[in-house]
Formats: C-alpha cells, sequence, structure tokens
C-alpha cells in the first residue's frame, strides 16, 4: 500500500510539472507575438541573427544536402538498373529532397548548432543572474534575445531547407550521371514532369515549422534552467533531444496532412 501510495504521489508531481511546463511553453509563445505585433523587434540583432543562423549554416547545410544526394542517387541507380527503371534515379532524388529529407536533415543540421548553442547561451546568462540583470536595467530579455532568434529561424529555415534539397539534387546528378554515365538529360528530363508547386510548398512548410520548434524549444530550455553549469548541459542534452523527437513526430503528422490535403483538392 506504501509503495502505491508513493507511486501516485510521484506520478502526480510529474503530471504537475508536466503542465507547469507546457503553460510557460505556451506563455513563451504568446510572449513572442505579443512583441512581434508591437513592432518590438530591433534591425541590428535581427542582422546579427540571420547572419548567424544563415549564412554561416549555408556551408553545413549544403555540405550534407550534397552527401546526401549523392548516397540516395547511388543507391537508387544500383537497386533500379537492373529492373530497366535506371531513368527514375533523378525524380526519386528529387521528389525524395524536396518533400521528405531536404527539411528533415536541414531541421537537424540546425538543432545542433543553433538550437543547442541558443540553450547553452542563455541558460548560460540566466543561472550567471545576466537575465534579471538585463530586466532591472529595463531591458527585456524577451525582445533583446528570444524575438530576434525566433524571426531570423523563420526566415532562413525555408532558404536553408531549398539549398539542402538543391545541393542534394546536384549531388544526385554528380553520381548518377559522372559515376554511373546516366544521360544528363535523362536525368532531370522528368523532374519538371512531377516535381510541382505543391512539393515545393511542403518544402517550406515543413522547414518552416520545424525551424519554430527548434527556436521555441531552445530559448525555453535556457529561460528556465536550473542547476548551474550542470543544469545547462542537461538543458542543452535535453533541447536537443526533444527538437529531434518533435520534428520527426511532427513530420509525421504533416506528411500525413499534406498528403490528404493533396488528395482532396486534386482528387488522387
Amino acid at each position: 500500500m506504501h509503495h502505491l501510495v508513493e507511486f501516485v504521489d510521484n506520478l502526480c508531481k510529474k503530471t504537475k510539472d508536466l503542465l507547469e511546463r507546457v503553460g510557460l511553453f505556451a506563455l513563451l509563445i504568446s510572449s513572442v507575438l505579443k512583441l512581434l505585433f508591437r513592432k518590438k523587434l530591433s534591425f541590428s540583432l535581427l542582422r546579427e541573427q540571420l547572419y548567424i543562423i544563415g549564412v554561416l549554416s549555408l556551408p553545413l547545410v549544403i555540405m550534407t544536402g550534397l552527401a546526401t544526394g549523392m548516397v540516395l542517387a547511388a543507391q537508387a541507380y544500383f537497386q533500379l538498373s537492373d529492373k530497366g527503371l535506371a531513368a527514375t534515379t533523378g525524380i526519386m532524388v528529387a521528389k525524395s529532397m524536396l518533400v521528405e529529407i531536404g527539411p528533415i536533415l536541414t531541421s537537424f543540421m540546425l538543432t545542433g548548432r543553433i538550437g543547442a548553442a541558443i540553450t547553452a547561451e542563455i541558460g548560460s546568462m540566466k543561472v550567471s543572474e545576466q537575465l534579471d540583470a538585463m530586466a532591472t536595467l529595463g531591458v527585456s530579455p524577451m525582445e533583446q534575445l528570444v524575438l530576434p532568434r525566433c524571426v531570423a529561424m523563420c526566415l532562413m529555415m525555408p532558404v536553408l531547407a531549398i539549398f539542402s534539397s538543391a545541393s542534394g539534387i546536384i549531388g544526385g546528378w554528380l553520381v548518377a550521371c559522372k559515376f554511373y554515365g546516366m544521360n544528363t538529360q535523362t536525368f532531370f528530363e522528368p523532374i519538371p514532369v512531377h516535381v510541382n508547386w505543391y512539393d515545393l510548398f511542403a518544402n517550406g512548410l515543413k522547414s518552416w515549422i520545424f525551424g519554430l520548434l527548434i527556436v521555441f524549444i531552445a530559448c525555453f530550455n535556457g529561460l528556465y534552467v536550473k542547476g548551474g553549469a550542470r543544469g545547462v548541459g542537461r538543458a542543452t542534452t535535453h533541447c536537443v533531444v526533444l527538437c529531434y523527437t518533435t520534428i520527426l513526430l511532427s513530420n509525421f503528422l504533416l506528411t500525413v496532412a499534406l498528403n490528404s490535403s493533396y488528395w482532396y483538392l486534386f482528387g488522387f
């Protein structure tokens, strides 16, 4: 009986903590939206974050997209050539990179490079009481630290996802045409026929939502970190794991929703 009471008590405590964190997370989102609509965004801070998140991440995104496209083309050509379907290599690479792999790959890279950095930076300022000092001086941490990062991530994620997808297609072309000897026209000719605006829309929507998840989770973990330097390390690890999990889950939900809406709009 004692163990049952202890189990129920622990369950209630964890449920309470979870609901509290969900409430704080919703409050963070509402605070950012209020600041955004009140035009509290500093252009200099936004420009700095656009450079850090977008420009500095571009080489990493291009390199990973290129490598992934090369692997996709190598596998597709190897698996399909003996079945007489090697001509579909280009469309398989393009569809995969645009609709699924490009946004996912970009979000994973940005989670490791930007999400973890945001949590560590804001968390370090939290445990060293710099955020309290900013509030005492009349400077809003939300306005100075959170809002520019949120806006910059929303603007740059779709752009980076397009670069990742495009570099993946180029990588696929390099392997299929320059390594396996496939004709360039055969590789690219089916792509405009089978890739439509809805695929580009799916790429942009997914990457935009993934960017929102990354930046809000990262800022939340940094703002509410506890336990000093060790707590910052735990918060950073928790941020990365939670971002990966929510991105994969939301990708499944978005894929189902987008496919269903496509069937509804176009009838197939």
